[in-house]
C-alpha cells in the first residue's frame, strides 16, 4: 500500500484546487514543489506592506459562477478593475480601445464616427479574410491604433514579428465603441484580498507540502509514495525533452522599491512602441487601491519592468507558443503520456497531467481553476 492517494507535483493554481478537492473527498494528499514557494507564477510576497506579484501581474476574472463560488471559498477578492494604459512615446492612450482610444487617435466623437474610421482603414488595408495577427488587428481597430498600439508591444511579447503570428491571439482583445474601460468582459473580478498567495495557503490547509524537492530529479523514489502522481510541470520534461523542446516565452522582472507614493498612478502601463525595452510597468500597490490589508495609505511603491524573452532551458515557461509547430509536438507528448497512463494503469498506478506546463495551454487563472475541477470530478473527488 502507498503512504498517499495522491502526490500532487506543484503547489500552483490546479495543484492546489486538486488537493483541496481530494482532502475534502478524505484523501491522503501530499504536495511537493521545486520552488520554496507555493502558488507556482500566483505567487504574492509582502514587501513594505505591498502584495508584490513576483511572477507578473495576475488579476482574477470569469464568467464562471461555478469557479466564482469556488474560489470566494478561500479569499474576499476586492473590487480591482483592470484598466491599463498604453504609452506610445508619450502619448498615452486607454486599453481596451474604445471611445477614449479613439477619440485621442482621430478626434472622433461619436461611435458611429469611430466605428466608420475603422471600416474605412480596413478596406484600404484590402483585408477579408484575416490570415495573421496584423491583419487581425487592423480589421479590428485600424491601421493607425495597429502601428502604434499593437505592433511594438506585440513583437516584444511574442519575438516573432506580427504577420508570422497567428490571429486568434488578438481576438481576445476588447474594442468597444463605448467610454467603458474595464479591459474585462467579465462577470466577476477583483484581486484576493491579502494576495494569492494567501489563497492557496488557504486551499492546501493542513495538506502536508515540501518544498524544495525537485520531483523529475527524484521520481522514481517520489513515485513509489502515492496510487496517483498529478503532474503539473512541463509535459516535454517529463519524459526527458525525448522529442524536443517545445517553445514558451519568458519574462525578465526588474523590481524597483521606490521611497515615493505613486509612480504611474495606474497598476499597468504598456509600452507600445518597438524601442523601449521593456513590455509594461506594473505597479503592485494599485490592484489594492494603495492600501495595506488595514486600509492605511502606503508611504512607499514598488515597480516591476516586464522584459520578454525566448525562453531556454533554466527559464521559468510563462506563454505556451500556440503555433502549427508546438502544436503538432504537444501532440506527440500528450500522446506519450497517454501511453504512460496506459502503461502505469496496468500496475494499479495512474498519473494525471494538468495545468498550464502540463497540457501545454495558455490558461486563464479561472479557466486552471474550472479545469482542476472537471478533472476532479473525472476522478470522483
Amino acid at each position: 500500500m502507498a503512504e498517499y492517494d495522491y502526490l500532487v507535483v506543484g503547489a500552483g493554481l490546479f495543484g492546489a484546487v486538486f488537493t483541496q478537492k481530494a482532502r475534502e473527498a478524505g484523501k491522503k494528499v501530499l504536495v511537493i514543489d521545486k520552488r520554496d514557494t507555493i502558488a507556482g507564477n500566483v505567487y504574492t510576497e509582502d514587501v513594505e506592506g505591498i502584495k508584490v506579484h513576483k511572477y507578473g501581474a495576475h488579476i482574477f476574472h470569469t464568467n464562471d459562477t461555478e469557479v466564482w463560488n469556488y474560489v470566494t471559498r478561500f479569499a474576499t477578492f476586492n473590487r480591482f478593475t483592470n484598466s491599463p494604459v498604453a504609452n506610445y512615446k508619450g502619448e498615452l492612450y486607454s486599453l481596451p480601445f474604445n471611445m477614449y482610444t479613439f477619440n485621442k487617435m482621430w478626434g472622433v466623437i461619436t461611435p458611429q464616427e469611430a466605428a466608420d474610421k475603422i471600416e474605412e482603414q480596413k478596406k484600404e488595408a484590402g483585408i477579408t479574410e484575416p490570415k495573421n495577427l496584423e491583419e487581425q488587428a487592423i480589421s479590428l481597430v485600424g491601421r493607425d491604433i495597429y502601428e502604434k498600439l499593437i505592433k511594438g508591444y506585440t513583437e516584444k511579447q511574442w519575438g516573432r514579428p506580427c504577420t508570422e503570428l497567428p490571429s486568434f491571439i488578438i481576438k481576445r482583445l476588447p474594442v468597444r465603441l463605448t467610454f467603458d474601460n474595464n479591459y474585462f468582459n467579465a462577470l466577476y473580478q477583483g484581486i484576493p484580498v491579502g494576495g494569492y498567495t494567501k489563497l492557496v495557503e488557504n486551499m492546501l490547509g493542513d495538506t502536508e507540502v515540501r518544498l524544495g524537492v525537485d520531483y523529475l530529479e527524484n521520481k522514481e523514489e517520489l513515485d513509489k509514495l502515492a496510487d496517483t502522481v498529478v503532474y503539473t510541470g512541463a509535459i516535454d520534461a517529463y519524459f526527458g525533452y525525448s522529442l524536443g523542446n517545445l517553445e514558451y516565452r519568458s519574462v525578465r522582472f526588474e523590481n524597483e522599491l521606490l521611497d515615493i507614493p505613486n509612480f504611474q498612478g495606474n497598476a499597468a502601463v504598456n509600452y507600445t512602441d518597438r524601442e523601449t525595452l521593456w513590455t509594461r510597468i506594473i505597479e503592485h500597490k494599485w490592484f489594492e487601491f494603495g492600501k495595506d490589508e488595514n486600509g492605511n495609505d502606503l508611504p512607499k511603491t514598488v515597480i516591476s519592468r516586464e522584459y520578454s524573452s525566448e525562453w531556454k532551458p533554466g527559464d521559468e515557461p510563462y506563454y505556451p507558443v500556440n503555433d502549427e509547430k508546438n502544436g503538432a509536438l504537444y501532440q506527440k507528448y500528450k500522446k506519450m503520456a497517454e501511453d504512460e497512463q496506459a502503461k502505469i494503469s496496468a500496475q494499479g498506478r495512474n498519473v494525471i497531467f494538468g495545468g498550464r506546463l502540463g497540457e501545454y495551454k495558455y490558461y486563464d487563472m479561472d479557466q486552471v481553476i474550472a479545469r482542476a475541477l472537471e478533472v476532479c470530478k473525472e476522478n470522483n473527488l
